[in-house]
């Protein structure tokens, strides 16, 4: 039987945040955290668990079909492979940081200093545009600690809250690049391995539309209805049913997550009671 082949990080967030997302789309797997290889016992699907710089290799080759893994990963290594769904989970951006005593006036600042990065090409492209010319210094993990050790004048670094720069004596002061997990694939699938991919991206879409939204419930007069069902027109339009209570209505529907704050205080201008706000499991449109 043919099976999807996916390459995952095989430790840290990104790692879980995969995992987790393969059981939100109701794919059942061994946790076996020991092993670099798992097959899902109801779905089409081997895992292999692989550190997150091998993995667009590893699609490129053949080797595995697809993989999830850091935007920021693909861009920097520039292998053939083919971007099919950003995911949503595990962002932050890169950006570069100088010593907070220094005066930052703009890209030409960076002119002859030496930047420490684990993203040479990411950032040697983004100066390139730019027309800025620094030295660029290639070092992997605790690139936040080079300027305190006399290595580089600024690095260029992944940063999600900032503390670690903030902690290292750094300010962020340029942002190169937004980045959040992403799946790839190998531009060469067969037809076989693609339709499990289609069906696989089918239900990756049913768990973030989910995600995306929240189901409510309220009742409220029926004068209110026509107002009522402009702020929520649901999938196709909102459920109402009447109440015992004559004059009263309750209505079903679907609202952004986004939204629903704002959503909620209209409504209860609009007169409506006992709002319940329910989190969607799966959402197939």
């Amino acid at each position: 039987m043919n099976t999807l082949k996916i390459a995952i990080q095989k430790s840290g967030r990104l790692s879980e945040k995969s995992l987790e997302l393969l059981r939100d789309c109701g794919i059942k797997f061994p946790d076996f955290k020991s092993k670099l290889k798992n097959t899902a016992d109801n779905f089409p699907l081997e895992i292999l668990f692989l550190r997150d710089d091998d993995i667009p290799k590893y699609v490129e080759n053949g080797i595995v079909d697809i993989g999830i893994i850091g935007e920021n990963e693909v861009k920097e290594q520039l292998r053939d492979v083919t971007l099919v769904r950003r995911l949503g989970f595990a962002k932050c951006r890169l950006s570069l940081a100088i010593p907070r005593e220094q005066i930052y006036n703009g890209n030409g600042f960076f002119n002859a200093k030496k930047i420490a990065t684990s993203y040479p090409n990411i950032v040697r492209s983004y100066f390139e545009d730019r027309g800025v010319k620094p030295e660029i210094v290639e070092i992997s993990g605790s690139v936040e600690i080079a300027p305190s050790i006399g290595l580089a004048d600024a690095v260029a670094d992944l940063v999600s809250s900032g503390s670690t720069l903030m902690h290292n004596g750094l300010a962020e002061v340029e942002e190169i690049l937004r980045s959040e997990a992403v799946i790839i694939a190998n531009p060469a699938l067969t037809e076989q391995t693609s339709s499990i991919l289609d069906s696989f991206l089918f239900r990756i879409q049913a768990v973030m539309n989910s995600r995306e939204n929240k189901y409510i419930l309220l009742n409220a007069p029926n004068v209110a209805i026509p107002s009522i069902t402009k702020l929520l027109p649901g999938m196709k339009s909102p459920t109402i049913l009447p109440l015992a209570e004559a004059g009263w209505s309750s209505i079903h529907s679907v609202v952004k997550e986004s939204a629903f704050w704002e959503i909620i205080d209209e409504l209860k201008k609009l007169g409506a009671e006992g709002i319940l706000v329910i989190r969607i499991e799966k959402m197939v449109f």
